[in-house]
């Protein structure tokens, strides 16, 4: 009595399981490279179009609505903003700034970082806004 043996060697990969690693290796990367500027939440002004500041070394003043100035999501005073902001300058000439002021809060506190902005000749600056509620 023979014996058949009905069991060929795999001609073929299966790369099913690879196909799935590499979509959620894709996906992890997609969700972190489109990660936005940590920060304090506020509640942001609507404007109708909008400009992306994402770029490495970006600096977020946010000013909430109690008028508390945060660089970076760290409670930071007039005096002391200028201070890090004079480091980072030294560091890096030309780095992007983006300012998110809540809705209300009142307008100088932003006209004030904005003049601190202007006094350090830092001229890549961004004002952060929501979307408008027309969708446009």
């Amino acid at each position: 009595m023979q014996v058949q043996d009905d069991e060929k060697p795999y001609d073929d990969i299966n790369i099913t399981p690879m196909l799935d690693l590499a979509y959620v290796l894709l996906v992890i990367f997609i969700i972190m490279t489109t990660a936005s500027v940590q920060g304090v939440k506020v509640n942001l002004p609507k404007a109708s179009a909008s400009v992306s500041l994402a770029k490495p070394q970006t600096k977020a003043i946010t000013v909430s609505d109690s008028g508390q100035i945060f660089l970076d999501a760290f409670p930071v005073s007039i005096g002391e903003l200028e201070a890090r902001l004079r480091t980072q300058k030294a560091l890096t000439p030309d780095f992007p700034i983006i300012v998110k002021g809540d809705a209300n809060v009142q307008y100088q506190k932003v006209v004030d970082i904005l003049d601190l902005l202007r006094r350090l000749d830092l001229s890549q600056v961004g004002l952060v806004t929501g979307k408008s509620p027309t969708g446009g």
